[in-house]
């Protein structure tokens, strides 16, 4: 394989979610325009994560190598003019989802499947960000949908390709999981 250039590497190894876009957005204002970043993270969720989190800010994603159990993500930085991060408008906090789970509305999980299996919001569906483009047939664009994950970052780029595709009724739930209080299961027993 031909060697690739890069202007500056990040260590993120053995960081779990929301970490490695944290470090990765702190690194790349560090470029110039047109830089090379490269992101070494063993974390399987940041490759789905890094490349919605680098279209939704404007950069380039460029690809990610596997060597072994190291991921190699790689982004080029845009110009000011490319890079502006946007953020999805709906939110709802952990409380505002927690009342209106009796109502008839859809909780979208967009972690990993291993984080949903062992915590989750009751009937929540479970379809990982890196799966939504290919598995957003599952979903009814009628629907009133509450887009969680661990933070809600994730559910943040999940909600925006959402309203993207046609769908009108959809609200990010921040903090997500991390500081969920309310009912939740485990599909391990």
């Amino acid at each position: 394989m031909e060697n690739i250039t890069v202007n500056h590497s990040l260590d993120a190894k053995g960081l779990a979610c929301p970490m490695p876009i944290v470090k990765t957005k702190k690194a790349i204002t560090t470029l110039e325009a047109g830089q090379v970043l490269e992101v070494e993270a063993t974390d399987k969720g940041s490759k789905a994560d890094i490349k919605a989190w680098a279209e939704k800010s404007g950069h380039q994603y460029l690809g990610t190598i596997e060597e072994g159990d190291i991921l190699k993500h790689y982004l080029r930085k845009a110009s000011g003019e490319e890079a502006i991060e946007k953020k999805h408008p709906h939110t709802a906090d952990n409380d505002q989802l927690a009342a209106k789970l009796e109502e008839s509305i859809v909780v979208l999980d967009v972690r990993e499947s291993a984080e949903y299996v062992f915590n989750h919001i009751p009937n929540a569906v479970s379809i990982p960000l890196g799966e939504l483009d290919s598995r957003m047939d599952e979903l009814n664009k009628e629907d009133e949908i509450y887009v969680v994950c661990r933070t809600g970052s994730r559910s943040d780029l999940a909600a925006q390709k959402l309203a993207e595709n046609g769908f009108n009724n959809v609200i990010n739930v921040i903090p997500g999981m991390s500081q969920w209080n309310g009912a939740s299961e485990s599909n391990t027993n």
